[in-house]
């Protein structure tokens, strides 16, 4: 079965958002950034997988807006937390990946909603 880049990258996202909320203090306010992050940064892959069984391509396209639409909430999330949050060197590192990455997504979705209409 051929690979799907997109449903590949927005799960890999998913993963490494869980993983790297896991490195940060546990406190009242990051657990509201936290929970913001891990709902947008999820729900990417969640649409995308869901328009890969869009019955129209109305549909199809629909669900990769919201898809792009959750990345850009994202990057806005985790720039919060890299602003206000980080502690470590590590920390801003993993941070920067995931910022890169959920620009990347926003790209690649674009350019397929774009392509697809």
């Amino acid at each position: 079965m051929k690979e799907n880049v997109i449903v590949e990258k927005s799960y890999k996202f998913a993963v490494n958002i869980l993983k790297a909320v896991k490195t940060l203090n546990r406190s009242i306010e990051n657990y509201v950034l936290v929970k913001q992050l891990i709902r947008s940064g999820t729900s990417i892959g969640a649409n995308v997988e869901e328009s890969q069984g869009g019955h129209t391509r109305k549909d199809f396209v629909h669900k990769l807006n919201i898809s792009y639409k959750e990345a850009k909430e994202s990057k806005y999330w985790i720039r919060l937390i890299m602003d206000t949050q980080i502690n470590s060197k590590a920390q801003q590192t993993l941070f920067k990946s995931l910022l890169e990455d959920a620009d990347e997504l926003c790209r690649i979705i674009f350019s397929i909603t774009r392509s697809s209409k």
